[in-house]
């Protein structure tokens, strides 16, 4: 049995932020640490002081998990990013909560002195014998601790206190991971120690000016008099007393959930798979008796989209997932009597095949639309048919004239549109064959229960109102949410896509809702939309023109269970451990990597032939590489381990810090089965006949820094796991489980 620990965590937006830039506005971004390593990094957001971020993380959580910190930056083009303040919830804070949290937090000022990090490994401990009585404290080493020099480095030592003396290690220069191996001793008075308490705190030097704090730990006296303490220690901040800073950093709306699971081996699970899928291979039963029937009655609102993603990969496993949205949609049609609001609620149903269609559909998604998406990026033209909205004092030359903005705009949008709906209707082929396989069961479900010439519109509208509303204008509006950009559009551009995505839901709604309400100056573009609409039914009609064959085999995108199906790529720089001893800005090659779950290989180009390859069963540990080791930013480390037990570690460089936490996921996602991973590793290299990161002079010394697990899942791409899907369903009818039985 596997105990999981997971955290939830959605960086929804904030708000009044203070201005960093003389423009009078900011460009937000958030970092997500979980217990000091960086662990996640939002999109920016551009000149904005209430940015919309919308991202969620699931991560998966060491043991000794203590807190989360979301940091909001403000992003510099020159110099150093500005830090504008922060939101810390303990793991007491998140788990008080059965819910979660989910609320507006105040920013609060990041202190230099309160934000430590690392551990300290200490053996503390007081001789039976002799008189009078010592006790000695051994400073053994410390890792992970913060830079303070402009090096990124420190000068650690340690300054130990009891019983009213103070003592200090030696200065090590130059490192956060300092090896004292020092015995400090103080004789104790006679009599209880009382309330007394050993304090260690740790300190970087400086030559100029004040020491820098990098960390505290304190021990009670008489448990170290009755029980000798060893081990690796957090380091703390010096207590501080909670303020309220009245708001003037702004606040930040997170919504934070952690989520502890036992995981059971796969089979065990199978009588539950068996039992969900029962009502689709026998379908004679009562439905509403069936298991699935009483996890829809059961889910709420809140838990519906994670149910309907494990219940979609649960069945693409099984070969069942076209029968199971073919279930769902025909209990949903039995509920509904007026066909105009159908598929509206977020029923089961309805995202179970939003779900479907982003799980296996992402990458039709992203060979539709990246290519129009990436030129509205690159143009940033100026698009408004708003009139409310105009910015007529744009021309050097003088004021423009809102007929001509809006002439000029909609030119702009005809075309922007024209490419997207081609691109649409054109990709009949490129369309999953499991995806137009589930909408013709779809159609044909619908058809059954309207049937009337009254409700045709509604055959097409079945679909597009998945595959336009909840596909297509979603990506175009949002672009970074569905992984088809790196960056949050900036505020001209994403007026663009936002009228893009409202023309889109117009075609996803046969053009019937164009021009009324709220919006009449959206009605000039009626015209160029009709045209769209009857192509967007030609395409329908071919969509689902499909032979009727069996709903598994061949229907299943490889990505999700083929092992050697490409899981990421693209362009890196890599160097390994022992090669030539070039200056660092030369020692690195530019390559290109391909990641699948057997290995991770490497070639000039992607057409090269001759490949290097690291099978994934080898590595033993990834990680993030010290910026100062390569005098580079954005590297991280492979060591694996081959078949005559040798060690070999390949150092990879990004683009950027984006980037970086992408593929350190993909990486550690693709090794996480994998046994005998290193506990430690050397977060630099061996270089000049020592580590640059611990000092040390082996080759072969124990690593200095701890290695981590913590992955990023995304949402819809993950790796299939049938266990751990089958356990969050478990919970969920395990609260009807009298109902159930």
């Amino acid at each position: 049995m596997a105990k999981t620990t997971s955290l939830r965590c959605r960086v929804v937006e904030g708000k009044d932020l203070p201005a960093k830039d003389v423009s009078g506005s900011s460009d937000p971004y958030c970092v997500v640490k979980v217990d000091d390593e960086v662990v996640a990094r939002t999109a920016t957001v551009w000149k904005s002081l209430n940015p919309f971020w919308g991202e969620e993380y699931t991560l998966r959580l060491p043991r000794g998990f203590h807190s989360l910190a979301v940091y909001v930056l403000d992003e510099d083009i020159i110099g150093q990013d500005d830090v504008i303040g922060k939101v810390s919830l303990s793991r007491q804070q998140i788990s008080a909560e059965p819910r979660g949290v989910d609320s507006w937090l105040s920013l609060a000022p990041v202190d230099p002195d309160k934000e430590v990090q690392g551990e300290i490994h200490l053996e503390l401990w007081v001789p039976e014998q002799g008189h009078p009585r010592v006790l000695r404290c051994h400073l053994i080493e410390a890792r992970d601790l913060a830079p303070r020099d402009l090096s990124g480095t420190s000068d650690p030592f340690a300054r130990v206190s009891c019983c009213g003396h103070t003592l200090e290690t030696a200065v090590i220069k130059k490192t956060r991971f300092p090896h004292w191996d020092e015995v400090l001793e103080f004789e104790l008075a006679e009599g209880e120690p009382g309330e007394t308490v050993l304090s260690v705190e740790v300190w970087d030097w400086d030559i100029v000016g004040k020491n820098d704090f990098l960390g505290r730990v304190e021990f009670p006296l008489d448990t170290i008099c009755t029980d000798p303490t060893k081990g690796w220690f957090q380091l703390l901040p010096f207590p501080s007393t909670t303020e309220d800073h009245g708001g003037r950093l702004g606040a930040l709306r997170l919504a934070v959930r952690l989520v502890e699971d036992r995981v059971l081996p796969p089979p065990y699970y199978q009588p539950l798979i068996q039992l969900l899928t029962e009502p689709i291979l026998c379908p004679g039963q009562p439905p509403a008796g069936t298991a699935l029937a009483i996890l829809e009655e059961v889910t709420s609102g809140e838990s519906r989209q994670d149910v309907a993603t494990k219940l979609v990969k649960i069945f693409l496993g099984q070969g069942l997932a076209v029968p199971l949205l073919d279930y769902l949609i025909a209990r949903e049609l039995a509920r509904t009597t007026d066909p105009n609001t159908l598929f509206r609620s977020n029923s089961l149903a309805s995202k179970s095949v939003e779900q479907f269609m982003k799980v296996v559909g992402l990458p039709y998604l992203h060979e539709v639309l990246k290519p129009v998406v990436n030129r509205i990026f690159e143009e940033k033209k100026y698009v408004e048919l708003d009139p409310g909205k105009m910015d007529l004092s744009r021309s050097r030359r003088g004021s423009l004239s809102e007929a001509w903005v809006r002439d000029s705009s909609l030119e702009l949008l005809k075309g922007y549109l024209g490419d997207i709906v081609d691109a649409i209707v054109g990709s009949v082929e490129k369309c999953p064959l499991i995806m137009r396989k589930a909408f013709k069961q779809l159609r044909g479900r619908v058809e059954e229960r309207f049937p009337s010439a009254q409700h045709e519109e509604v055959r097409y509208f079945s679909i597009s109102g998945f595959l336009f509303l909840r596909f297509f204008a979603p990506a175009v509006l949002t672009p970074k949410l569905f992984s088809l950009r790196e960056q949050h559009a900036d505020p001209r551009t994403g007026r663009t896509l936002l009228l893009l995505a409202k023309a889109l839901q117009s075609i996803g709604n046969l053009g019937l809702q164009l021009g009324q309400g709220k919006e009449p100056w959206m009605a000039p573009l009626h015209a160029v939309l009709l045209p769209s609409v009857t192509r967007v039914k030609a395409f329908l009609d071919s969509l689902v023109a499909v032979e009727s064959t069996e709903a598994g085999e061949g229907l299943v995108p490889p990505a999700l269970f083929d092992p050697s199906a490409t899981i990421k790529e693209g362009y890196l720089h890599t160097r390994v451990a022992g090669g030539a001893a070039l200056l660092p800005r030369f020692a690195f090659k530019k390559r290109y990597f391909w990641l699948s779950s057997e290995a991770l290989t490497y070639s000039k180009s992607p057409e090269w032939q001759v490949r290097c390859s690291i099978p994934v069963p080898w590595m033993r540990a990834v990680e993030r590489v010290d910026e100062g080791t390569f005098q580079h930013p954005h590297v991280m480390q492979i060591v694996a381990q081959d078949d005559a037990g040798q060690l070999h570690t390949t150092y990879i460089q990004c683009k950027s810090a984006q980037e970086l936490w992408q593929w350190l996921w993909a990486v550690r996602q693709a090794s996480s089965a994998n046994e005998a991973m290193l506990p430690t590793c050397h977060p630099g290299t061996f270089r000049a006949g020592r580590w640059t990161c611990c000092l040390q002079p082996a080759c072969t010394a124990p690593g200095c820094s701890r290695t981590h697990s913590t992955v990023a899942l995304g949402e819809w791409s993950d790796p299939l796991d049938p266990a751990a899907a089958a356990q969050t369903l478990y919970g969920h009818l395990r609260q009807a489980g009298a109902r159930l039985r």
